[in-house]
């Protein structure tokens, strides 16, 4: 079974290197939907695959930390680089380009290493990120599966190599929370929303 939920961000990046003369050479800004599918074979006690009440926790606060901020490639021009640091409290610096495609795979691996460390309570099964969808306008949309969201070839996403602005992580409820995320340290769910 496959379950969705729809969440979405503003966000503003340069896509270097793409054909598109606009888009690789001036910063620009899409309205973004992500939608995150999640599958298993089986449901918890309340006869869910995932509770979409705790889908609007931490997983809507990392896809959150994208809205309002400029996604920046870490092998752009440094000078480009240092002025969008300087310039946006909110800013994430990524090892891939931020295209809509990498940004799907973006999001899956951060999801899928959620998924991978919240500590389960309710008889949830066993959850993967099925894909993910991410919308940059209402015509065009990428989505990842876990074959592409983990394919070298694509580039690779370490975790690691993500990095979130300080204001990002101060909006966060747990400041720590992409450190426990990176050292899988697990996330236990609220036994009551």
């Amino acid at each position: 079974m496959i379950i969705r939920k729809l969440f979405k961000f503003e966000n503003a990046h340069i896509v270097r290197k793409c054909t598109s003369k606009r888009c690789r050479e001036s910063i620009h800004g899409h309205s973004y939907r992500v939608e995150v599918l999640l599958e298993a074979n089986s449901l918890d006690n309340g006869h869910m695959v995932y509770d979409f009440g705790l889908m609007k926790l931490s997983i809507k606060e990392l896809i959150d930390s994208f809205d309002h901020s400029v996604s920046i490639w870490n092998r752009d021009d440094p000078s480009y680089v240092l002025a969008m640091k300087e310039h946006s409290d909110r800013w994430i610096m990524l090892p891939v380009s931020p295209s809509a495609e990498q940004l799907s795979r973006i999001i899956f691996v951060i999801v899928d290493k959620f998924i991978q460390t919240n500590q389960m309570i309710n008889g949830e099964g066993d959850i993967k990120v099925q894909s993910i969808i991410v919308h940059e306008t209402d015509t065009g949309y990428a989505q990842s599966f876990r074959e592409d969201a983990f394919n070298k070839k694509m580039g690779e996403i370490n975790l690691r190599d993500i990095k979130f602005s300080d204001e990002i992580r101060n909006e966060w409820s747990d400041t720590n929370m992409y450190n426990k995320l990176i050292n899988g340290i697990p996330f236990i769910n609220p036994t009551s929303l």
